[in-house]
């Protein structure tokens, strides 16, 4: 039988007060348990500990919240909201989850996993024209069905990290 080792999980926990942008292009693993205020991009998950209190605009894929949040999230996995948070935010997800005592306040947008190119024109803030190029050029990542072009969502994202634009 193959003994397979397991590589030990990558945590970046910041335990401190910081402000500023922070853009992880690699997957992570990230808790934040002190201050921070600012923009915060990555791939993996986020964890806003207990005794944090965060002032940010995140963009990310798994996020959850056990401290205190106030500004805007993009989640394009999931969004839980644990019982100990108090949330103050503009959430766009396609899957969130809201523990019974937790505080929120702001509004959900669950947003699609398939686009059409009108739904994609407004996520992205580009164009419908400027979409029709990338299609006609191959530039970006789409599916046919029933002789509509569609996109999806996550490969959107990915597409979108690796500086395609």
């Amino acid at each position: 039988m193959a003994k397979f080792r397991r590589e030990p999980e990558k945590i970046l926990d910041i335990d401190a007060s910081m402000k500023g942008t922070l853009v992880f292009k690699d997957p992570v693993n990230l808790r934040i348990s002190g201050l921070f205020e600012g923009n915060l991009e990555f791939k993996g998950t986020l964890t806003i500990g207990e005794n944090a209190d965060v002032r940010a605009e995140i963009r990310g894929e798994r996020i959850y919240i056990e401290g205190k949040f106030k500004g805007k999230i993009e989640s394009n996995q999931t969004v839980i909201l644990r019982d100990t948070c108090w949330v103050e935010a503009n959430i766009f997800t396609s899957n969130i989850s809201i523990e019974e005592g937790a505080f929120f306040e702001g509004s959900i947008k669950m947003v699609k996993d398939i686009l059409n190119i009108d739904e994609l024109s407004k996520y992205l803030n580009i164009s419908k024209e400027k979409i029709e190029d990338w299609v006609a050029t191959g530039s970006i990542p789409y599916i046919t069905k029933e002789n509509k072009i569609l996109f999806d969502r996550n490969k959107i994202e990915e597409w979108l990290s690796k500086e395609k634009v």
